[in-house]
């Protein structure tokens, strides 16, 4: 039981908020921009489920992640290392590949920001309410 207190649960709880933050950001926000960028490029956005699933994945993925750093560093630091290897990572693949929107960045830096911030403050709070 102190297993899933102490690990499931914090990341299954970062993973929801990740995924919401993901969904609400590129759904609702940023959405026309992804349209529009792709059908410039002669592209359809991929919005099928598969894709969707993928990016839950992702974002276990990055809970997990969040979770080890936050054994080590501080919430800032593990905030600050997670958004850059989640997030800034992804930007420079996704660039490279020519289908990030750069006029989205104005909007998607400070979110996703808030993003790891927020699924680190969980990781935290769980870790100081199982001690």
């Amino acid at each position: 039981m102190q297993t899933i207190k102490k690990t499931v649960l914090p990341i299954l709880l970062s993973t929801i908020w990740i995924s919401l933050s993901e969904f609400v950001r590129n759904t609702f926000l940023l959405h026309n921009h992804w349209i529009e960028h792709y059908q410039g490029l002669g592209l359809t956005f991929p919005e099928q489920p598969v894709n969707g699933a993928v990016w839950g994945i992702w974002s276990f993925c990055f809970a997990i992640a969040i979770f080890i750093f936050s054994k080590k560093y501080t919430l800032i630091q593990t905030t600050l290392l997670s958004w850059f290897v989640g997030f800034v990572f992804m930007w420079l693949v996704v660039a490279n590949l020519g289908v990030l929107p750069l006029e989205i960045l104005f909007y998607a830096i400070p979110l996703s920001i808030l993003e790891a911030f927020l699924a680190t403050y969980i990781i935290f709070k769980f870790n100081e309410l199982s001690k």
